[in-house]
């Protein structure tokens, strides 16, 4: 089953004979519990295309569609409902919060509303299953760059959504902690059964997902 479509995206940026085309025409699918790559050179509009996926930035044309629902047309308030449920994001930089021990930043998108208690054993089962749970209390700058990105894994799965845009997860690491990583990553993936979309420098790593896509003068291939 196709879970997240995108048809026709155009994306560029600047005005008249300065503008860039950085996405043209760009159609994939994505089918649901698969993991799909998308890579390319530097500037190729990679992350571009990732955030309109997330619903972060608005494509100039083309639709999107989660589940055969399109969302372009969605409200501010239903996309930002929409991300918080049903999309996971994790990033080459973790964006964790500084003054935040590590389950307190796993749990901080599910803070607004819900179980508290039920949040904070999600919390902490999520910080076993990506091997820090000895350092459930330890604040960011006490953790490791994989430690971190690792939380930041967690934490983008603490809503369980259907979706898991990476986008350069392991970019910001060294071989071993980049390649442990992607390994919980993949697990946990499997296992969840969750759609994922990453992008990534990485050729060796995007060969072990289920489809790798490139990106390239705005199309992909």
């Amino acid at each position: 089953m196709t879970l997240l479509r995108a048809e026709k995206i155009c994306r560029g940026y600047g005005e008249k004979e300065r503008r860039i085309e950085v996405l043209r025409e760009v159609s994939l699918s994505v089918e649901a519990g698969e993991m799909t790559a998308i890579i390319g050179a530097s500037g190729s509009g990679k992350t571009t295309l990732l955030q309109i996926l997330g619903t972060l930035d608005t494509a100039d044309s083309g639709e999107l569609y989660f589940r055969d629902e399109p969302l372009t047309r969605r409200s501010a308030d239903r996309l930002a409902a929409f991300r918080n449920k049903e999309v996971g994001f994790i990033f080459q930089f973790h964006h964790l919060l500084p003054d935040f021990t590590a389950l307190e930043n796993v749990m901080m998108p599910g803070l607004i509303g819900g179980n508290q208690r039920k949040l904070r054993e999600r919390a902490e089962a999520l910080l076993d299953r990506v091997e820090l749970s000895e350092r459930l209390d330890h604040k960011v700058a006490e953790l490791s760059g994989g430690e971190q990105q690792r939380a930041a894994l967690a934490r983008a799965l603490i809503m369980e959504p259907a979706v898991l845009l990476a986008d350069e997860p392991t970019g910001n690491l060294d071989e071993r902690a980049g390649q442990l990583v992607f390994d919980l990553l993949a697990r946990l993936c499997r296992e969840q059964k969750l759609t994922t979309v990453m992008v990534t420098h990485n050729r060796e790593l995007a060969k072990r997902m289920d489809h790798c896509l490139t990106l390239k003068e705005g199309k992909l291939a």
